[in-house]
């Protein structure tokens, strides 16, 4: 089982499976054929539209892939503009 999420991280979930039902939209394809390209079941695919947190990430990342998006998802936690920050505050402070 999972562990609980915040409000605000049940709505991001919930924006990216709606992402990427609409990529699914915009290329003619339909959820059956997601199911059988991915080799996973109409219920599993339903809870990836739906952003559910119980669903592996290995299972977003397979749907994506299908999509041709798992670039995407590589570049997801490449963007890290906090840890950038902070590491420069350390270095700024450190050519004192």
């Amino acid at each position: 089982m999972y562990r609980v999420l915040f409000p605000r991280e049940h709505q991001i979930l919930a924006r990216f499976g709606e992402d990427l039902l609409l990529a699914v939209k915009r290329r003619g394809l339909t959820k059956q054929m997601i199911c059988d390209r991915t080799g996973f079941d109409n219920k599993t695919i339903n809870k990836v539209f739906a952003g559910d947190p119980g669903v592996a990430i290995g299972t977003y990342l397979k749907v994506m892939a299908v999509l041709g998006m798992e670039e995407n998802f590589a570049e997801l936690a490449a963007h890290d503009e906090v840890g950038i920050k902070l590491q420069n505050i350390k270095l700024l402070r450190g050519s004192k």
